[in-house]
């Protein structure tokens, strides 16, 4: 997983290969402010036969846990999944704030 922040845009995103699996395989899931990535990829039933020497294609179940900073609204997620890469985007409410000097007086 990649996650890249563009302040410009005050957005977050975060980028998952997937390669080989669609996008029914995969959900997306918003539990306890933390957004969770799972699937399950399986091979063809070609593929299930003897007779392999070295097998490193993956399959089997993931998750991914990835805590939502404050102020992100579930409603507000957006996902899109090409060619194996899964794009997940999320707005923040609002920009950062920089650390404000408060005078004593």
């Amino acid at each position: 997983m990649d996650l890249h922040e563009s302040k410009d845009k005050n957005e977050l995103t975060a980028i998952f290969e997937l390669p080989g699996m669609k996008k029914e395989e995969v959900s997306i899931d918003v539990h306890n402010n933390r957004l969770v990535v799972s699937g399950q990829s399986t091979l063809s039933n070609e593929l299930d036969k003897d007779g392999y020497a070295i097998r490193e294609r993956r399959f089997g179940k993931f998750q991914r846990m990835l805590p939502l900073p404050h102020g992100i609204k579930p409603d507000d997620i957006k996902a899109v999944m090409e060619n194996g890469v899964l794009t997940v985007r999320f707005p923040r409410m609002r920009a950062e704030q920089e650390p404000k000097k408060i005078p004593i007086t």
